[in-house]
């Protein structure tokens, strides 16, 4: 039987089962901070070292967490404030003096929780060819840098690596930066579609439910990538780890996935579980991150 292990493309949940047992990671600063108006908290990650890095199981880099539980809800206004918190975390991993921007939104926009990245692209407010055509002061490309995006499906579409067709469209388009848009999973139901979070280290394309691709990182591309998830799944075993984990309280994580570990059917590490309005809530989530990237390029 395979190891049980909880998983995650969240780096403070990484970093929970450390502060829950008080054990302060050398190389990892954690911050936190909760904007009661919004009702936002928001967790800064920074992974500095090696050390670090292997106990996090994550790359240097900064990771921007914001957890918004009235993200689930329908409410216009609550998420337009979402989309400002979200434009100036994005902000401040940016490069300085932009010229060019590739977003690219990872995923199968036939799948509906892993759909998020697709439907983003799909409201973007895409400049480069009005740049390219009439200016940086063009009509429709005003105070922007060029803007353009990129929907590379998943490899049982292409039959190609994502990092394949991002090496070719970056070695035409020579963008100063790519956001990358993806479906997370999360190991704790509770973040499901109510859950930001924001890195420049990349990201790895269907990590998160266990289909390892290259990485997407300025290591591979060249270029600075930032990464923009939201957790849309969690795995089957991610939900009886919840619902027996407050049983045995009197236990650290380690044993607990250890006691998982031996009554859990291997099955159900393969099998992925999303709420049942995903539908809805994906068109509401991409609009809310969609804007929030539109916001961070507008001088």
């Amino acid at each position: 039987m395979n190891k049980y292990k909880v998983r995650t493309d969240l780096a403070m949940e990484n970093g929970e089962k450390y502060e829950k047992d008080n054990v302060e990671i050398q190389g990892v600063r954690i911050k936190r901070h909760y904007n009661k108006v919004k009702d936002i908290h928001t967790t800064l990650v920074k992974i500095e070292t090696e050390h670090g890095a292997r106990m996090m199981d994550k790359p240097i880099g900064t990771y921007i967490t914001m957890e918004a539980p009235s993200l689930a809800v329908s409410d216009e206004d609550y998420h337009k404030e979402i989309s400002v918190e979200l434009s100036r975390h994005l902000k401040k991993l940016l490069p300085k003096d932009l010229e060019s921007v590739l977003v690219v939104g990872l995923g199968n926009q036939d799948v509906t929780p892993d759909a998020l990245g697709p439907a983003v692209i799909g409201n973007l407010h895409i400049t480069r060819h009005l740049v390219r055509e009439y200016g940086s002061g063009g009509p429709g490309a005003e105070n922007a840098p060029m803007i353009s995006s990129l929907v590379p499906g998943v490899m049982a579409q292409t039959g190609m690596e994502t990092l394949e067709i991002l090496q070719g469209v970056v070695e035409k388009t020579e963008p100063d930066v790519i956001v990358v848009i993806d479906a997370l999973a999360a190991r704790n139901t509770r973040r499901l579609n109510c859950t930001i979070q924001l890195t420049d280290t990349g990201i790895s394309p269907g990590s998160g439910v266990g289909n390892y691709r290259s990485g997407l990182n300025q290591e591979t591309l060249g270029i600075p990538v930032i990464g923009i998830g939201i957790p849309t799944v969690v795995d089957a075993g991610t939900i009886v780890h919840d619902a027996v984990s407050n049983l045995l309280e009197a236990l650290d994580e380690s044993e607990i996935e250890e006691f998982l570990g031996e009554i859990i059917n291997p099955s159900l590490t393969s099998m992925f579980v999303t709420p049942k309005d995903i539908d809805e809530t994906i068109k509401r989530l991409s609009f809310t991150v969609s804007e929030g990237i539109n916001m961070a390029f507008v001088e």
